[in-house]
């Protein structure tokens, strides 16, 4: 479910090459995505692929979360996905599915559009839920964007960045 009484812009531009989606309940070309058991086991700590039902149910849940949206690149002048996040305030789950395309800076201005997209809207803070201690790329992303350990959780910490500071 988008959020309450806000609607979901269809593109979130963030640069000449780099856009978010809305999620459009298309997601054939994601199932490779998570055939990864390296990519698996950063976001929920297990080495087992995805099967299609539990891609449906993930894209379902993250649906009723908060703003789900396809991370798209251009490349010789047309978009396409590479990773999936969802933005909510208490979580901001993000994917970069793509190996190829992990390392180059697209998660962290991702993130700095989600931050501002959270500004605008009036929210005070924005959470992310869990971050593995192992996933040591994702944790430095949103440390140098601002966001602080809040809390441990069972296999790393909680987070929280104060919207309150200058905007990106």
């Amino acid at each position: 479910m988008p959020i309450d009484g806000v609607e979901q812009p269809e593109l979130i531009p963030i640069d000449d090459t780099l856009r978010l989606r809305k999620f459009d309940g298309c997601y054939d070309f994601a199932f490779s995505w998570y055939q990864d058991v390296q990519t698996v086991y950063l976001v929920d700590g297990v080495r087992e692929p995805y099967t299609w039902e539990k891609l449906g149910r993930m894209y379902r849940f993250l649906e009723r979360q908060g703003e789900l949206y396809f991370i798209e690149v251009r490349e010789t002048g047309v978009f396409r996905p590479v990773g999936d996040v969802c933005f909510s305030k208490e979580d901001l789950p993000i994917v970069i599915g793509e190996e190829a395309c992990r390392g180059r800076g697209l998660g962290r201005k991702v993130i700095s559009a989600l931050i501002r997209r959270g500004q605008a809207l009036g929210y005070d803070a924005l959470r992310v839920r869990e971050i593995f201690e192992y996933n040591t790329a994702s944790r430095k992303c949103f440390e140098s964007l601002g966001f602080q350990a809040q809390g441990n959780t069972e296999k790393g910490n909680s987070f929280v960045r104060s919207l309150q500071e200058e905007p990106l």
